[in-house]
């Protein structure tokens, strides 16, 4: 006598197709919607890389600001700011936007801001969230 079966002959257990169907399904939503969201993450990562580097941009224009308080922000020059940045090799941080094209910085203006073809560049869509900016 065998315990261990007691199905009647010709009944398995086991997945159907349906079910299996569907549990594929799910694993592909999944997949999908964590692609979609480590690709948001990388997209703030530049922002907060770039509000990093516009904030040691905008330390450096303060500085300069401090020490010659008669020079007015709209006069400023990048040979002036840039001997100002804390890590300054002779040129600003590079900030990529989110093409990976190179951004140029508007030291004319207090807080600096990030140009793309002479237009402020900040795709976050406010100008006080410190993506893109430098933030309150």
């Amino acid at each position: 006598m065998n315990t261990l079966n007691n199905q009647p002959p010709g009944t398995h257990r086991g997945f159907t197709l349906i079910e299996m169907t569907l549990v594929i399904a799910i694993l592909l939503a999944l997949v999908t919607a964590s692609t979609y969201f480590a690709n948001n993450v990388g997209d703030w990562r530049r922002g907060k890389l770039a509000n990093e580097a516009l904030n040691e941009v905008y330390a450096a224009q303060r500085s300069y600001l401090a020490d010659n308080p008669r020079t007015r922000v709209a006069d400023l020059t990048d040979a002036q700011v840039i001997p100002y940045l804390p890590m300054s090799d002779g040129a600003y941080p590079t900030v990529l936007d989110l093409d990976g094209n190179t951004l140029d910085y508007d030291i004319t203006v207090s807080p600096p801001v990030l140009m793309s073809g002479g237009i402020p560049y900040d795709p976050s869509g406010a100008d006080d969230d410190s993506l893109w900016d430098v933030g309150k």
